[in-house]
């Protein structure tokens, strides 16, 4: 099972990822959006913004987000370590439910490139 700092670190990992990414993927994320990432097998949350094609991790508290942000991912911290190392692909996760994305319609079409 992967820890909490692996986790943050696999987030960090995305972020720069995301920011190394070619111009349809950076475009996809280039906006700012409150984002929380709840590692369900750990019950912790991460919380921070998607801003200009990077994630920024600004807390890590216990249990379910406390508040709604704009963008929700909810997995396990195997799944999100995998994912960010290429072992997991992310739209078969989804579509398997292994990975939860809840977002608003407009977003979601925003991140249908990284789909």
């Amino acid at each position: 099972m992967a820890t909490i700092e692996e986790c943050r670190a696999a987030l960090n990992q995305l972020s720069g990822n995301l920011a190394r990414a070619d111009a349809d993927v950076r475009g996809a994320t280039a906006f700012d959006r409150s984002l929380s990432c709840h590692i369900t097998d750990l019950d912790q949350t991460f919380t921070g913004r998607l801003d200009g094609g990077r994630i920024r991790v600004d807390t890590a508290t216990p249990g379910p987000p406390r508040e709604k942000a704009e963008i929700r991912l909810a997995m396990t911290g195997d799944d999100l370590v995998a994912m960010v190392e290429g072992r997991l692909n992310f739209a078969k996760a989804w579509a398997s439910g292994r990975i939860r994305l809840d977002a608003g319609f407009r977003d979601l079409l925003r991140l249908r490139s990284l789909l």
